[in-house]
């Protein structure tokens, strides 16, 4: 953390921070006013409302008022006369914050330093914001996204965060929090589209999705694919990708819970993890290559569907109320049957499970690298079975990469019997 630099008293760093943010802000308004002759406040001013934000602070509480009162004041005389219907408030807002970041910058100078980044950046980018709410969202995407909000400020805080039912393994709030990321993969992977194009868009959205939960990604992209079967290819590409993501969690896992168990199963991973890499490939180029993709139609549906996304969440309840059975049933050798009904429904939980076995000598590096590898096996096959809500289209090259991906893995790992 950035320590105060004083000088009798006097915070130089926070007036540098109010004066290089009041530079920033100023330097787009300035060129802001190039082409609109009636925009107020320039460099100068955001500069001088910055300034007397921070010498007001310092010269004390009273002081700090009357500034807030005088540059208020300001702000209200500029803004009164809307002479034109189109004329916004947006400049004298902007010039009034900021002021109270430079007032900000001394006390708390990094939490200014980032707002006024963030102010840069929302006066920056006007032209894209408009565009954005007017041209790439329509009525029914602002429901939807209202829909998701709700979803994760109103109902997610409701839903009781504690083991729930038979076997203690349900929890609401984990699984509503399934529920919402496959909603939310939609919703990103949806404005991705609008964004950057089937191509782009998708794939990126595919990536990052991975890395939360690769089975809710790949059910996602079947949604947008059965919704707009023209961008069922990019939709491919999109699914594979996430896979990417798995892997790179699941040696992330074993690296902190058991490194021995890593070492076990590093050559595996490396050569699932390049297989994924070539299917993914192949699949972006046959996306590029496809001309349905190129000519989709500008409906791009709905950016998600609730009904699915609730659908998803009971199928994985079912799959970890099935592996606390087995493994109550099995006891402690039950070890492999539950790493592959607990990879059923989540492989970084079962790895993260059959790691904490291993880091306990319970099993052996070389059996946790078989469990995991057994785990990762039923999660792929519930990965194609997620692919089967985007239709035979989507599915089956889908599957065809996963199982790829999973042969090239436990033909690595050799797998054997397990021995206890």
């Amino acid at each position: 953390m950035q320590e105060k630099i004083l000088l009798d008293g006097i915070d130089l760093y926070g007036l540098v921070v109010a004066l290089g943010g009041g530079l920033l802000v100023g330097l787009e308004r300035e060129r802001r006013r190039t082409w609109d002759s009636g925009l107020a406040g320039g460099l100068r001013t955001s500069m001088l409302a910055a300034l007397i934000g921070a010498l007001g602070m310092l010269l004390g509480p009273v002081a700090a008022a009357l500034c807030a009162v005088l540059v208020g004041a300001c702000v209200l005389a500029g803004g009164w006369p809307l002479r034109h219907r189109h004329r916004t408030l947006t400049a004298e807002f902007a010039l009034f914050a900021t002021f109270l970041l430079g007032a900000l910058a001394i006390g708390h100078a990094q939490l200014a330093a980032a707002l006024f980044v963030v102010l840069t950046a929302l006066l920056a980018g006007k032209e894209t914001l408009h565009r954005f709410s007017r041209e790439v969202l329509g009525e029914q995407d602002l429901d939807d996204i209202l829909l998701l909000a709700a979803a994760c400020l109103i109902v997610l805080p409701l839903l009781p965060d504690r083991v729930v039912g038979p076997y203690g393994v349900l929890n609401p709030h984990k699984l509503g929090l399934l529920v919402i990321w496959v909603m939310a993969v939609g919703a990103v992977g949806y404005l991705g589209l609008r964004l950057f194009g089937a191509r782009r868009g998708l794939v990126l959205a595919g990536v990052f999705g991975g890395f939360v939960s690769s089975t809710a990604t790949i059910a996602g992209m079947g949604q947008r694919a059965r919704a707009d079967p023209a961008l069922t290819r990019s939709c491919i590409a999109a699914a594979l990708a996430s896979n990417v993501a798995t892997l790179v969690q699941l040696a992330l896992i074993l690296a902190l819970v058991s490194p021995a168990s890593l070492v076990a199963l590093a050559w595996p991973l490396l050569g699932a993890a390049l297989t994924t890499m070539v299917v993914c490939v192949a699949a972006m180029w046959h996306a590029n290559g496809g001309a349905a993709d190129a000519g989709a139609a500008q409906d791009y549906g709905r950016p998600f569907v609730l009904s699915h996304a609730l659908a998803f969440a009971a199928i994985v309840a079912v799959a970890l109320l099935g592996a606390a059975a087995l493994q109550d049933w099995l006891g402690p050798r039950g070890a492999f049957a539950a790493a592959a009904f607990g990879g059923f429904a989540d492989v970084h939980a079962a790895t993260l499970a059959v790691g904490q076995l291993a880091a306990t000598a319970t099993l052996t590096p070389l059996q946790a690298a078989q469990a995991i590898a057994v785990a990762f096996t039923a999660n792929a096959a519930f990965r194609c079975f997620a692919a089967l809500s985007g239709g035979r289209a989507f599915g089956r090259p889908v599957a065809a990469g996963l199982i790829a991906v999973n042969v090239v893995l436990l033909l690595m790992l050799g797998l054997e019997p397990p021995r206890f």
